[in-house]
């Protein structure tokens, strides 16, 4: 089968060159080189590649350049800005550059957004215009989520992480599923799929993190895995799983089926994205 991970991320050291805006608790480096090297060893075939807001903001350049040096392997999502007046012309020149597959908006509760955000609907309708999809990250803000999804159903969403708060260092919280019927009750909009992207930081079992499969059975159920994305959402992850522990998991459980693994892994994300790597 081929496998894609539908959500990771990559960077350059923080230098004057490229400045991060911000330094999470992040490896100091993982180029597109090293991402490019950690998924061949564990045999994944190409990836959706997030440009990191957390260092790059807006900026998508380093993306693009790896892009460029890979083809095979990443397509690019990056984030937009519903504060720019011009958000529709920079969808519009994203559509240009080759590689790319979908926009990024980010409203988590601390974003103060609205589903009637006027940024957020230049940015939906620019979405549809152009026929991109748009990841939108709404954990610990499921209700704005929901009423965004409900608001635009002509846009194509994509959930990032489950729509679940996940940590950025161990441990998870008490109840990390606490959100899981929200997330469930979302699947009733068609024009949504959701990203199983990160599920492994949400154990309080160490690896293969066995805890987490009776919850994402629930998901799966819930969406069917035709619309359910497979993604490790490295490095953001990193405090919590190396690459290796994202991804064996899923690869070597008795809780998937070959069909339903493969779906998972790999299809779901090809149809969502409409892209697929060049193996070998």
């Amino acid at each position: 089968m081929t496998i894609i991970d539908s959500q990771i991320h990559a960077y350059e050291a923080n230098t004057p060159k490229r400045p991060w805006a911000n330094v999470p608790n992040w490896p100091a480096h993982v180029t597109g080189d090293e991402m490019v090297a950690a998924m061949d060893k564990v045999g994944v075939d190409g990836a959706i590649f997030i440009s990191p807001f957390a260092m790059y903001r807006f900026d998508a350049s380093y993306a693009v350049a790896v892009q460029k040096a890979h083809p095979g392997k990443f397509a690019l999502v990056k984030p937009v800005d519903p504060d720019d007046p011009a958000v529709a012309d920079v969808v519009a020149a994203w559509k240009e550059t080759p590689g790319t597959v979908g926009i990024r908006i980010m409203l988590p509760k601390e974003s103060g957004r609205q589903a009637t955000d006027p940024g957020i609907e230049r940015i939906c309708k620019a979405a549809v215009q152009y026929d991109f999809p748009v990841n939108v990250l709404f954990w610990g803000n499921l209700e704005v989520g929901t009423a965004l999804l409900d608001r635009y159903p002509q846009t194509r969403f994509i959930i990032d992480h489950l729509a679940l708060v996940q940590p950025h260092e161990p441990p998870a919280a008490a109840e990390p599923w606490a959100d899981l019927p929200k997330v469930l009750e979302l699947a009733k909009r068609s024009n949504a799929v959701i990203k199983v992207s990160g599920a492994c930081t949400l154990s309080h079992k160490p690896f293969p993190f066995p805890d987490i499969w009776d919850p994402l059975a629930r998901v799966f159920d819930a969406w069917g895995f035709e619309r359910c994305l497979w993604g490790t959402d490295w490095t953001r992850a990193f405090a919590c799983v190396n690459y290796e522990q994202a991804v064996e998991p899923f690869r070597l459980t008795d809780r998937l089926s070959a069909s339903e693994r493969a779906m998972l892994m790999g299809g779901a994300c090809a149809k969502a994205y409409g892209w697929s790597p060049a193996k070998g």
